[in-house]
């Protein structure tokens, strides 16, 4: 058993800590640049529509040739089901710069019932963004990151000030940042709309990521303050992280594979709202228990290392 303790070295890895999230990072930009990403209309503004309507399946390649007809040709369509009926659902969104007036969408609600008279084609809802909001909405959601950030630094720079303080809620940061590189590749590589659910992934990656480094660092400081001899920084991460590994596993699976039902039932039911927030929620928490047991804890150490080499 010691020596499997000892052959424990979290710390012995770290330029791979660092090349897995560049190596995202670097696939997204990627994506971007050759793709564009997937931007909600709740940011850059535009109108959404939808419609309900019995029966099976309507074809979306057929819509969207007829709503082209009608001269609008940035509309993106998509189907889904509505949870607990037997409606189908039928989603409109239209850039700013086709925004639709009251005639314009009258015009698109009388093709789709004159092409589909049996189907019951009824506007359910209707909602007409401006670009100005969207921007607006943008801005108040980059300031609450902003803040979030802020208020997990100073909270683990002030918890944990006995064994580093500003250091440990920067390498915490870090952490976070990578996690949200993460969620990020995940809506770009799948297609997924960046919008408010975006958004409240992002919120609940942080709480669940940073919830994981402060065990490691109470670890950290428990161990600091318990030991008889002087532990290295790296003895101290990899003997924290070791009794931290189990309890937080069992954590996040526990969550995930409950996200991934959750996921697995949106798809069944095409319930793209639920797909949206579950799937790359269920990704960044992976993410989270990788970051939090290798990454902050990893640069925390080398950081200490080299302040002694200096010293």
């Amino acid at each position: 058993m010691a020596n499997s303790k000892n052959k424990f070295d979290i710390v012995a890895h770290k330029k791979l800590y660092l090349i897995i999230p560049a190596a995202i990072l670097a696939a997204t930009i990627l994506v971007i640049l050759l793709f564009g990403a997937k931007v909600s209309i709740e940011f850059t503004g535009g109108t959404i529509l939808q419609y309900s309507y019995t029966g099976e399946e309507i074809n979306v390649n057929e819509v969207s040739a007829s709503v082209s007809d009608l001269g609008f040709n940035s509309a993106v369509i998509t189907t889904g089901s509505a949870f607990g009926s037997d409606l189908q659902l039928l989603n409109f969104s239209f850039s700013a710069s086709d925004g639709m007036g009251n005639d314009e969408q009258a015009q698109v609600t009388a093709m789709l019932q004159q092409k589909y008279p049996d189907k019951a084609i009824t506007l359910e809802n209707n909602q007409n963004v401006s670009a100005t909001t969207g921007m607006s909405f943008f801005l108040k959601c980059l300031v609450a990151f902003v803040f979030a950030f802020l208020v997990f630094i100073i909270y683990i720079a002030y918890r944990f000030k006995k064994i580093g303080g500003w250091s440990t809620g920067i390498f915490a940061l870090i952490a976070l940042l990578i996690d949200i590189i993460v969620v990020v590749a995940v809506f770009v590589f799948f297609r997924l709309p960046i919008d408010s659910i975006f958004m409240a992934v992002i919120l609940t990656i942080m709480g669940y990521s940073i919830n994981n480094t402060i065990i490691v660092f109470d670890r950290v400081r428990e161990n600091k303050s318990l030991q008889n001899r002087q532990l290295s920084a790296r003895e101290l991460i990899n003997k924290s992280v070791r009794q931290s590994l189990t309890r937080s596993i069992n954590t996040t699976v526990t969550t995930a594979a409950a996200l991934l039902a959750l996921s697995i039932v949106a798809v069944i039911f095409g319930v793209a709202t639920i797909l949206n927030f579950a799937f790359p929620l269920t990704i960044g928490l992976v993410s989270g228990i990788f970051t939090s047991l290798c990454v902050s804890g990893t640069f925390w150490a080398t950081w200490q290392e080299r302040k002694i080499r200096k010293g």
